[in-house]
């Protein structure tokens, strides 16, 4: 077969932590792990929103939810119904990306057949969109596992009481067995809902449940609960919570090997490249919440939560047992699937990302080291590089500074492994006497100096300017076009530390000796309050 068929298998919820092959010793996915000995691991990978229906909508087209208008997950608009079914009462169709190109427009008109098998959450669930000629829909966004509701190649809404993971499996499996053996190259979505909440021993097979009643689950942090509507210490309520969890993840994974299995059954393992992802990150215990972007109010862009696991195999064509460290996110995979499969992105498009299908073509250090990495949600905008990271929070606040992204000595970070503190960021500036009551002067330490919390090259002095600007909120298209660019912004004159004429923080204790603070974890400034508005070193 001269062009490679696509298996695209994404799962709801999970976090790039949540994989063996990513560190994590007690979460059980075995096919996941062989897919990635099978081929590339990416270690820094991000959605472009952390919550489901932009992320969703930013990986088919290459855009950013400014530019598909997914701003947040949908209420409404899933499927024609009345009052008492879905979230919103009576509730029609929309589909929302009519007229947006998506990576299956482009393999349909290539002459692929695009099959979709599972949740879609992206409007109008009963109509077949972007591509697809074979349709199996979720109807809504999420739901039981055991009472649930979707389209087969119909209008029509049927009940299923299957576990859904299975059942979106066994159609799959069914498309494999039928449209991918017809000659035409094709290309097909696997997504599933798992592992999303809920997770009662009711919603998963007993059986996986209850393997993991011995777990310790030491691979996810027990942190305070966060003052943004945290989740705190577990206890034997929230340790199910974590049970559920696990046991959805192991539960797809075994079907992930029998997507595998039945392409190595039909000789099409190595003709077939398979890329996993989830559509966002997820907090089980990270930095005190339970849940994604908005497990938090103001929203949050912890790593937990805008990371997410991505692997790519395809036998004797993309290397096998690599782990690529680069950064991408999920809008670059339009330009990748139009740049490995020899298609050609509409000349009219205006997309942020690249591709990076040199890296799949054995060159795991193309193009991802200097990059910046740009994720949305709602009003709420990140930036971030392999060194540094910025959230602004619209209208609420507070608005990060510049933080710095530096792994300690000895410890492990976000991807499944645990920090000290559940913290993606280690704080490379101290101020002297910065425990709780203590006093000081509040210098930079010489260890901080060029590394206290702004670019390279400022000062690590009490009087140092701050780090680099932020370019315009006004400007999301300049930040966003023609693929991602360098940290090379200016370094204009702006707010110094308190004591050294620039705003008071928040966190900064209201009386006493100067340099005065209270610590948080690990010598870090406490959480700010809710409505906060002056710049915080929080994420």
């Amino acid at each position: 077969m001269s062009r490679p068929n696509l298996l695209v298998i994404m799962t709801d919820d999970q976090g790039a932590w949540a994989l063996g092959c990513a560190g994590n010793p007690e979460i059980r996915t075995p096919n996941l792990d062989r897919l990635a000995a099978e081929g590339i691991r990416f270690d820094s990978f991000f959605c472009a929103s952390p919550v489901c229906s932009p992320a969703r909508a930013s990986f088919l087209t290459g855009r950013i939810p400014s530019q598909h208008g997914v701003h947040d997950w949908l209420r409404g608009g899933n499927t024609d119904c009345d009052a008492g079914y879905g979230w919103s009462g009576p509730d029609r169709s929309i589909e929302y990306l009519r007229g947006l190109t998506g990576f299956t427009d482009q393999l349909a008109a290539a002459g692929y057949t695009v099959g979709h098998s599972g949740k879609w959450h992206m409007g109008a669930s009963a109509t077949p969109q972007k591509g697809a000629s074979w349709w199996y829909a979720y109807a809504l966004g999420g739901g039981n596992y055991y009472a649930w509701d979707g389209f087969d190649n119909s209008p029509a809404r049927v009940h299923h009481t299957e576990y859904v993971t299975d059942y979106y499996t066994d159609r799959a499996l069914e498309f494999l067995d039928g449209p991918a053996t017809e000659g035409a190259p094709w290309c097909l979505s696997v997504h599933y809902t798992a592992p999303h909440s809920p997770w009662g021993r009711e919603q998963h097979p007993a059986e996986v449940f209850d393997s993991y009643a011995g777990c310790r689950f030491d691979s996810v942090p027990r942190e305070e609960a966060h003052p943004w509507n945290g989740w705190g210490i577990a206890d034997d309520a929230k340790r199910l919570t974590q049970q559920g969890y696990f046991a959805a993840v192991t539960a797809m994974d075994t079907q992930v090997g029998r997507l595998i299995d039945r392409l190595e059954a039909h000789g099409l393992r190595e003709e077939t490249l398979i890329a996993f992802t989830s559509d966002n990150g997820f907090n089980l215990g990270h930095h005190g919440i339970c849940g994604k972007g908005n497990g938090t109010f103001p929203l949050n862009m912890y790593d937990t939560s805008v990371k997410v696991p991505f692997i790519v195999s395809r036998p004797g064509h993309v290397p096998a047992g690599v782990v690529c460290d680069g950064l991408w996110s999920h809008y670059d995979w339009l330009p990748t699937v139009a740049d490995y499969f020899g298609l050609e992105v509409p000349a009219d498009e205006t997309l942020p990302g690249r591709s990076f299908a040199d890296v799949l073509r054995g060159n795991p250090a193309a193009g991802g080291e200097t990059v910046v990495v740009y994720d949305e949600y709602g009003p709420v905008r990140m930036i971030r590089d392999r060194e540094w990271k910025y959230v602004h929070r619209y209208p609420y606040g507070p608005h990060g500074t510049w933080w710095t992204i530096r792994p300690a000595p000895g410890s492990w970070c976000g991807c499944g492994r645990v920090w000290p503190s559940g913290s993606c960021v280690t704080w490379t500036r101290r101020a002297t006497g910065c425990t709780r009551g203590s006093r000081g002067r509040g210098r930079w330490t010489s260890a901080a100096r060029g590394r206290a919390g702004g670019p390279p090259g400022s000062r690590g002095r009490r009087r140092r300017r701050w780090g680099r600007s932020l370019p315009s909120a006004a400007q999301p298209r300049r930040l966003a076009s023609a693929g991602r660019r360098t940290a090379s912004w200016a370094t204009p004159r702006a707010g110094r530390p308190r004591g050294a004429g620039g705003p008071p923080r928040p966190w900064s204790a209201p009386t006493g000796g100067r340099g005065r603070r209270a610590a948080g974890l690990d010598g870090c400034p406490p959480p700010p309050p809710l409505g906060a508005t002056a710049p915080l070193p929080w994420r």
